[in-house]
Formats: structure tokens, C-alpha cells, sequence
């Protein structure tokens, strides 16, 4: 008996274990953590970033000796004749009967001979080297490259701020369904008490059955809606699993209380000039300034040193069958190559000119970044000063319903208010309820975009 406690307390213990996990409490900072290491899109910026090491290797190569080996062997059927002057050598050739008859149309008193230079069987085989010593377009090609890790490197930091953006958004919006779940609930138990006490008074005659019918829709409406609030949240949840790369079917809770209105943030100034976004566009500048630069590279002459070494085989067998047959010789040369550009019909002119574009194009567009930055900074601080006062407002206004509930509670036990009155008083608490919790949310997107402005989205993760 004592095993099998002790088998039930231990599966108990393992089937108790989900559920204890999934009550543990998601803070922001987990949450933004958590999607910064498992979220695809933060992945794919890091794989940028290794990739830019490659490219640079890639780049870097051009600039490494260049080395090469071939070989084959050919097998030639017929072996090409070439026409020879006998009588110009002084003599017959190997293969050629002397007196030979000249041929039609030679020289006077000369003879002519076709003969085969070369054998059957033929192999060739060679080591070719490579290296350049000046070519502007590819040292200008290596500073681009390194520009270009920088590039996704910041890149990649953008693509961070924009996930923390899109977790805070998300986590709000979870956080403020998950407040008017909690404001209908406490509204659906108000009413369901009152619909307790007067199902007594009718029962004991003291009350009409239509007050009984009207409290039962109003609680009957509340489940509804507190139900349409649970699908909205599960909802909102699987929004922000999606957004954090989550497991859809993990679960999650939010903490009770999460706002914190931080005023002096309003105050603040900012410099936009620090955005990433205006980084990554300066940095793209850099990189079309190497692009204008390639191709002004093209007027530059290129130097570069060759050298090769090979071996020629000759046999009238193949060379594996008959070995001893065969003949080799080795040759190598070594030279020094230099080419001077004159002109290509003024296409590396078009291609500097086309370059100078698209840097003015991006200078404009920088321009107009910097404007909209300006503008959602500004627009941020409104926002979160409209939402303050609102905040404030529906502060006390929560406070003031409360205390009107609370006086018609007490009136309509002591008969000296309508059901309707109070129904409308726990209606219009609830409203001021969620109507508080709205402007919280209000404030806190605001605060997102304030802090996205300031360019120190990555502060949430550590406060």
C-alpha cells in the first residue's frame, strides 16, 4: 500500500507539472528576450550577418594568387599535313622520294612535300598562377565588403527593435483584454448577487417576477461578454506566442498589474539623429558611394603578374600501354600583363553618372526618414500627454462610479431605488472600468513610440 501511495503521489507530482509551468507569470522583459532568441526573423538578420563574413572572404579572394592546374590527353586520327619546300633545305625529306615532281603552281625548280608534324596521342598539362597587383575596382570591391558587415550588422539591430516594438504592442493589447476580463467578472459577480437577493424577495413574495427576468438577461448578457473576452484573449495570446516564435499551444499568463506611468519620459528630448533607421540609410549611402567608386575604378589601368608550367607528352601509342614509347617535354613562361582602358563608348561614364543618382535618391530619402522621425517624436509626446490627462480623468471617474454603486446598492435594498438604476450603476462602473484600462494602453503604446523615437527601445528588455 505504501508503494502504490507512493507511485500516485509521484505520477501526480509529473501530471501537476504542466500546469504549474503554465502559471508561471510572463514579464515583458521575458517576453522580449524570449522572441529575440527564438523568433525567425531575428534568426534570418544573424544569418545575414555570417553571410557578410563570406562575402568578404569572397571579395577578399580576388586580391589571392590565382592558381590552376589542367590536363588531358587528345587522341588525333588524322594527323594535320603542313607543306614543305624540299629543294629549299637542301635536301629530301624523311618519307619523301627525291625527284619528287613539284607541286602545281610552286615555286620554279622547288618541290613541295606534305608532312605530319605531331603523333597520335598527345597530353598536355599544365600550372597556371595568377596574381593581380593593381586593379582599383577590386581593392575598392574589399572596402564595400567590410562596409557591408557593418551594414547587417545594423541591420540586424533594426530588425531587434522592430520585434520589441511589435512584442510591446502585442503585450499591451493582451494585458488590457486581460484587465476588462477581470472588470467583467467582478461585474458579473456584483450582478449575480443582486440577482440572489431578489430571487429571495420573490420567492418570499416581496419581489416581481419581471425584476427577476431583467437581472437574469443582465447576467446572462455578462457571461456572454465575458466569454467574448476569453475567445479575444486566447486570441490576443496566440498573437503574442506568434509574435515571440512561441509554441502556439504553450501557455501563458500575464502579471496582475504591469503599467507604470512614467511621466518624466514626456519631457525628454530626442535625438533622431541616433535612429537606426537613419543609421542603416547612412550606412547604404557608404555603400553606394563604393558602388559610384567600382565604377569610376574602370578609367584605372590593371596590372597583374602570370606565370605557368607544363609538361607536353607525345606518342604514337597510348601512353599507359606503351610508356617507354612516349616523349615529354616541359616548358614555363612568366609575364607581366597590363591593360589600359581608352574607350568602351562612354559606358563607364553612364555607369558613374547612374551611380551619382542613386545616392541622391537615398539623400532624399534620408531627408524624408528624418522628417517622419521628427513627426512620430512629436506626435508620441502628444499622445502620451492626451493619454495622461485621460488616465487622470478616468481615474477618478472609476472612483466616483464606485461610490455611486455603492450608494444605489444600498438604496435599492432599502427600496429607495429601481432595478433599473442599479443595473445602469453597474454598467456605468464597468464602463469606467474599461474605459481606465483603454487609456493605460493608450499611455503605454505611446511610450513605446516615444522610446522608438528616442532610438532605446532596447532599454525595455532591462527595466
Amino acid at each position: 500500500m505504501k508503494n502504490i501511495k507512493l507511485i500516485a503521489l509521484v505520477v501526480s507530482g509529473v501530471l501537476a507539472a504542466p500546469s504549474l509551468f503554465a502559471q508561471e507569470q510572463l514579464t515583458l522583459q521575458q517576453a522580449i528576450r524570449y522572441a529575440l532568441e527564438h523568433k525567425i526573423d531575428a534568426q534570418k538578420a544573424k544569418l545575414d550577418i555570417t553571410n557578410a563574413e563570406n562575402k568578404i572572404a569572397e571579395t577578399r579572394s580576388g586580391a589571392l594568387p590565382q592558381i590552376n592546374a589542367e590536363g588531358g590527353v587528345t587522341y588525333n586520327p588524322i594527323i594535320q599535313q603542313n607543306a614543305i619546300d624540299v629543294s629549299a633545305i637542301g635536301g629530301a625529306l624523311p618519307g619523301v622520294e627525291p625527284g619528287t615532281p613539284p607541286v602545281e603552281g610552286g615555286n620554279e625548280g622547288g618541290s613541295l612535300a606534305l608532312v605530319a608534324f605531331g603523333t597520335p596521342w598527345t597530353s598536355a598539362n599544365t600550372v597556371s598562377l595568377n596574381q593581380q597587383i593593381f586593379n582599383q575596382a577590386l581593392f575598392t570591391g574589399l572596402k564595400a565588403a567590410k562596409s557591408s558587415r557593418e551594414f547587417y550588422q545594423i541591420n540586424y539591430m533594426l530588425t531587434e527593435e522592430q520585434l520589441i516594438e511589435k512584442i510591446a504592442n502585442a503585450y499591451y493589447e493582451v494585458f488590457q483584454t486581460q484587465q476588462t476580463l477581470k472588470t467583467v467578472q467582478t461585474n458579473l459577480d456584483n450582478t449575480r448577487k443582486s440577482m440572489s437577493i431578489i430571487k429571495g424577495l420573490y420567492e418570499a413574495g416581496l419581489q416581481k417576477k419581471i425584476d427577476l427576468d431583467r437581472i437574469q438577461v443582465a447576467v446572462t448578457n455578462l457571461e456572454s461578454q465575458k466569454q467574448q473576452t476569453l475567445n479575444g484573449l486566447q486570441l490576443q495570446k496566440n498573437a503574442l506566442k506568434f509574435a515571440m516564435g512561441m509554441n502556439i499551444s504553450n501557455a501563458i499568463e500575464l502579471p496582475e498589474e504591469t503599467f507604470h506611468v512614467d511621466v518624466s519620459k514626456i519631457y525628454e528630448d530626442a535625438d533622431t539623429e541616433t535612429r537606426t533607421e537613419l543609421r542603416l540609410l547612412d550606412k547604404q549611402a557608404e555603400l553606394l558611394e563604393f558602388n559610384k567608386k567600382a565604377a569610376i575604378a574602370e578609367y584605372y589601368p590593371t596590372v597583374s603578374v602570370s606565370a605557368n608550367y607544363g609538361v607536353m607528352g607525345f606518342s604514337r601509342d597510348f601512353f599507359l600501354t606503351k610508356p617507354s614509347t612516349s616523349r615529354w617535354a616541359d616548358f614555363s613562361a612568366i609575364g607581366l600583363n597590363i591593360r589600359i582602358p581608352i574607350f568602351n563608348g562612354f559606358a563607364t561614364r553612364s555607369k558613374v553618372r547612374q551611380a551619382e543618382v542613386e545616392l541622391q535618391a537615398l539623400r532624399y530619402d534620408r531627408m524624408d526618414t528624418k522628417l517622419a522621425l521628427d513627426l512620430d517624436n512629436e506626435n508620441a509626446k502628444s499622445q502620451m500627454k492626451n493619454s495622461l490627462l485621460v488616465i487622470r480623468s478616468n481615474e477618478d471617474n472609476v472612483k466616483l462610479a464606485n461610490e455611486v454603486l455603492r450608494d444605489t446598492e444600498n438604496n435599492y435594498k432599502n427600496g429607495l431605488a429601481s432595478l433599473t438604476e442599479l443595473l445602469d450603476a453597474e454598467k456605468a462602473y464597468a464602463d469606467a472600468q474599461n474605459n481606465y484600462t483603454t487609456s493605460l494602453l493608450d499611455y503605454k503604446i505611446a511610450e513605446v513610440q516615444l522610446i522608438k523615437s528616442k532610438g532605446e527601445l532596447k532599454s525595455l528588455i532591462n527595466e
